[in-house]
């Protein structure tokens, strides 16, 4: 499958990128038309975080589709969906110290250290801020193949954005093991991609 070049550059991407902006959007009109419920601070910080990790996981599974439908075109959307994840955890975790904690720094870090979900969290976090910051063209030729690397972080992120969210729900986790099964989904996939991949090299 191909879209050609001009409509691809000029048209699709473009699209996926408004429509990544969607859920900022649907949550900016909700809170203007005073739809965000009896608690919006906790509306606001579960929409995004659950965004953050929607786009974890659909920035993993953009190569596993390339693989299944013949796209590869597909990958050059891995990146800039890459950086959403990043932009939904950074507005995930602003509205934690803002307006969940109001910057009171003693508080966040005694939270940090008692909370695991929150320990989890914040270590998912920092671990996605050298994948943001190495994600322009210029650090990808100055890192090389050390860039791969780098950027295979984004497994163990994803792992603790799911661990995150289970410790966060507690009883009902029934939404997180989805998010969990998904995973779980894309690591076999990879692990018997590089197994046939192995077994044929060999032959």
């Amino acid at each position: 499958m191909k879209i050609p070049e001009p409509y691809f550059s000029r048209l699709f991407k473009p699209f996926v990128f408004a429509l990544a902006l969607m859920p900022l959007v649907s949550l900016g009109l909700a809170a203007w038309q005073d739809k965000l419920g009896a608690n919006p601070i906790e509306v606001i910080t579960h929409s995004t975080g659950d965004w953050t990790l929607r786009f974890l996981l659909i920035t993993l599974s953009i190569s596993t589709l390339r693989r299944l439908i013949n796209w590869g075109q597909l990958i050059r959307l891995r990146r800039m969906l890459g950086l959403y994840a990043f932009f939904y955890a950074t507005l995930h975790l602003f509205t934690y110290l803002w307006l969940d904690q109001f910057f009171w720094w003693e508080d966040i870090l005694a939270d940090i250290i008692k909370r695991p979900f929150i320990t989890v969290g914040m270590l998912a976090f920092v671990l996605l801020i050298p994948l943001a910051a190495t994600s322009t063209n210029a650090m990808i030729r100055r890192l090389g193949k050390n860039w791969l690397k780098l950027h295979k972080l984004i497994y163990p992120i994803t792992i603790l954005g799911v661990l995150h969210f289970w410790w966060l729900v507690k009883a009902d986790v029934r939404e997180p093991f989805i998010y969990m099964a998904i995973l779980a989904l894309l690591l076999a996939e990879r692990v018997w991609n590089a197994w046939r991949f192995k077994k044929q090299f060999l032959k």
